[in-house]
């Protein structure tokens, strides 16, 4: 299942873990990313606390956590090449795996459809 949040991240929730990456809409906003930093293994992290961070030639900009939760996992891969983010965003460009607190609580993000309206 695939949700949503309005700061462009998005989930892949498979039972109380979430996969997290950051929407195509977004990685065309930032232009290519050349760094990118992300939160320590066994971190907690509440809604929308700031758990990774991108700079691109064009900004630096935060990556939220979008749901409570542990980090179980982070991509290496996108530390070592930023452009994989550029290049498969919802794909190999992942950024880290979540715990999730209350998996119950991605029933309040957006669904697909809801966020290609809001960036309609």
């Amino acid at each position: 299942m695939l949700k949503f949040t309005e700061e462009h991240e998005w989930l892949k929730i498979e039972g109380a873990v979430a996969t997290v990456g950051i929407t195509n809409y977004a990685v065309d906003q930032l232009g290519d990313l050349v760094f990118v930093e992300l939160p320590e293994v066994g971190a907690t992290f509440s809604k929308n606390d700031n758990a990774a961070t991108v700079e691109s030639v064009k900004a630096a900009s935060d990556v939220y956590c979008p749901l409570d939760g542990e980090i179980t996992e982070v991509n290496p891969a996108i530390v070592a090449d930023p452009s994989l983010v550029n290049s498969d965003p919802q794909g190999a460009g992942w950024f880290f795996k979540l715990k999730l607190a209350n998996a119950t609580d991605a029933d309040g993000l957006l669904d697909e459809a809801a966020y290609k309206e809001l960036t309609a």
